[in-house]
Order: structure tokens, then C-alpha cells, then sequence
């Protein structure tokens, strides 16, 4: 017996067509892992001693959290798109992490900007 999925409204065997069963389980897996994390309380954001600011952090080194103006601090009080944000960060980090590969980034970002702006 056909069906329609209660979802996607799709013909399928059961309630729930298979693709969205599988997104169901995907996000249902994440918010699990989401409540994992938080109950690990490593970032007790209720807790008025330990807010700690994303400002404050950083994940994989100290090539942003060293300067003197974060690069994503900069971007949002400018104003700027994707583009130019990803120009100012690779432009930022490209001595301290990628080296050439980031000023290729920077380049190619930049290159991309060009083409639309034209």
C-alpha cells in the first residue's frame, strides 16, 4: 500500500519517505550531541564566572586571538560581504598560518571580486 510521506508529501511505503527518515535521524543525532556537549559544561554559559566570549577563544592556534584587531571584528564593523571578509582574513593570518597558500586565497578571493565588480 502506497503512502504519502507526512513530510515531503512524496509516495513512499511508510509515513516517512526514506530521504526524510534520514534527515529526521541526522538532525536528531546532532541535537544529542549538542546536549552531550553542553552537559560536558565546558562552556557554562549560565554561570556569571565563566562567560567566555567567542572573542576570547580561539580553535586551532593564536594566528586571529594575537592581533591587535580580530579580523572578524573588522569585517562586521565595515560592513563586508564574504568576499572581501575572506580577502582582510587570509590577508591577516597569511604570516602566521598559511604562509603563500593564504595570500594565493587572498588572491583568489580577490580575483573572484573582480569578475563580479566588472
Amino acid at each position: 500500500m502506497k503512502n504519502t510521506c507526512k513530510i515531503c508529501g512524496i509516495f513512499c511505503n511508510y509515513d516517512v519517505c526514506d530521504d526524510c527518515d534520514y534527515k529526521l535521524k541526522k538532525v536528531k543525532q546532532e541535537q544529542e550531541e549538542l546536549e552531550e556537549y553542553e552537559s560536558m559544561n565546558m562552556f557554562n554559559l549560565e554561570s556569571s564566572y565563566n562567560k567566555i566570549t567567542a572573542g576570547q577563544t580561539q580553535i586551532g592556534g593564536t594566528h586571529y586571538k594575537d592581533k591587535a584587531i580580530q579580523p572578524w571584528d573588522y569585517i562586521l564593523a565595515n560592513d563586508l560581504g564574504y568576499l572581501e571578509g575572506n580577502i582582510i582574513k587570509y590577508l591577516t593570518r597569511w604570516k602566521d598560518k598559511g604562509g603563500l597558500q593564504d595570500l594565493k586565497k587572498a588572491q583568489h578571493y580577490l580575483q573572484k571580486l573582480i569578475e563580479i565588480a566588472s
